[in-house]
């Protein structure tokens, strides 16, 4: 390939600078749970295109909305008094070869199993309305779905760029395995209270982490404030025992730090998640596809969820993207850190991005001729298999948020 740009990336590597920010917005955060309920919208319309028609056609429901119900909650019950209302829009091949889809009745399918599947504590028969706002995709986005018939190969269906880096920092790392574990369903079992909605933000300022954690904790489990403050020195255990697999660098945990007991303000829910009463979600707005928001690393803005999995690169470009990251580091000795841009064009072949910006640190800190072959050499191997991802998206190999 001729359009492979290699560099240096300069100043010091990421987990060693002075100050590092690390944020995930955990599964029962509404952001979260557009993404989620996006891409298990996509999935199954991929799904049902296989089955139906032999191929994945024309899609792209990467816009759901969620506006926050009502709740009161209470210590040992709590009701929801408006449910939440979720919007999922997007476009979609509704009719094909003379055969309608039934777009709504997958969105509906979709959303009870993932509530079904997440969520010990939210019914979504009472507690969401489901508005499907599905539309038929436009002329030219569905021509070139259709091309790729003609010419036997896949598409690009949009201009944009994917984004990976590789490693990841001891921080980016405890923050994924903190959140991970508390929503563990082995953790429900053991401590019902604490609810899917678990936002992580932390911060390294040299050698000290601090987590601060947002959790939602479920009152119908808890009989008081004194069960209340338990809970969140469980969360507190459970996340210092879980960071310490990583790191042995001081750490210092704060769970619901905006808490004022004596006035009666503490983060009480009836379900689970904040979007019972106090924060909306969109897609796009929370986690990458590695699971992370790290505003100080490269990160595309596109949303990975609900794009179709076989030639939109706003999906497709970030895995590859990552994927190469990480090759670069494990097969290339001389290589310590690694990101990947991959740009796409509207129309061209998927496997051919207009550009691609590699930027390597070195041990040495130069790119000689033989780790620039090499890097060459893999970015070549890799780049044709972005035409395979969308059977791992389909199976949840790939994460998108």
């Amino acid at each position: 390939m001729n359009n492979i740009s290699v560099e240096r990336l300069e100043g010091p590597l990421a987990g060693s600078r002075s100050v590092e920010v690390v944020e995930r917005k955990g599964l029962g955060h509404p952001d979260t749970i557009c993404d989620m309920l996006s891409e298990r919208l996509s999935v199954a319309l991929s799904r049902r295109y296989l089955e139906r028609f032999g191929r994945i056609l024309h899609h792209n429901v990467d816009k759901a909305l969620l506006t926050a119900g009502q709740a009161n909650a209470a210590f040992g019950a709590g009701e929801v008094i408006e449910p939440i209302d979720l919007y999922l829009s997007g476009r979609a091949t509704i009719e094909y070869a003379g055969e309608r889809v039934a777009v709504e009745e997958l969105a509906r399918q979709a959303v009870a199993s993932f509530f079904h599947d997440h969520f010990h504590a939210l019914d979504p028969d009472k507690h969401i309305r489901l508005h499907c706002l599905v539309r038929p995709g436009s002329r030219d986005l569905v021509d070139i779905m259709l091309r790729q018939r003609e010419r036997g190969v896949l598409l690009c269906n949009d201009t944009s760029c994917g984004v990976g880096f590789a490693p990841l920092t001891e921080l980016e790392k405890i923050v994924l395995a903190v959140e991970r574990r508390l929503n563990a369903p082995e953790t429900k079992l053991d401590f019902p209270a604490c609810g899917q909605d678990v936002k992580i933000m932390g911060v390294r300022d040299h050698e000290t982490i601090t987590l601060t954690i947002a959790c939602a904790l479920i009152g119908r489990f808890l009989s008081g404030p004194e069960a209340y403050a338990d809970a969140k020195r469980r969360v507190v255990e459970f996340s210092k025992d879980t960071a310490r697999s990583v790191t042995d660098k001081p750490i210092q945990i704060l769970v619901n730090a905006a808490d004022d007991p004596e006035r009666g303000a503490i983060y009480l829910t009836v379900t689970g998640t904040s979007a019972e009463s106090g924060d909306d979600g969109e897609t796009g707005r929370g986690n990458r596809s590695n699971g992370l928001i790290t505003p100080l690393r490269p990160m595309s803005l596109e949303a990975a969820a609900g794009k179709n999995p076989l030639t939109h690169v706003g999906k497709l470009y970030g895995a590859m993207a990552q994927q190469i990251a990480e090759s670069l580091v494990d097969e290339i000795g001389e290589v310590q850190a690694a990101e990947c841009y991959l740009v796409s064009r509207i129309g061209a072949p998927i496997d051919q991005p207009q550009t691609v910006i590699v930027r390597v640190n070195t041990i040495d800190g130069h790119i000689s001729r033989d780790v620039e072959g090499r890097v060459n050499e893999i970015v070549a191997r890799l780049l044709p298999g972005v035409a395979r991802l969308w059977g791992r998206f389909l199976v949840g190999g790939i994460p998108v948020c």
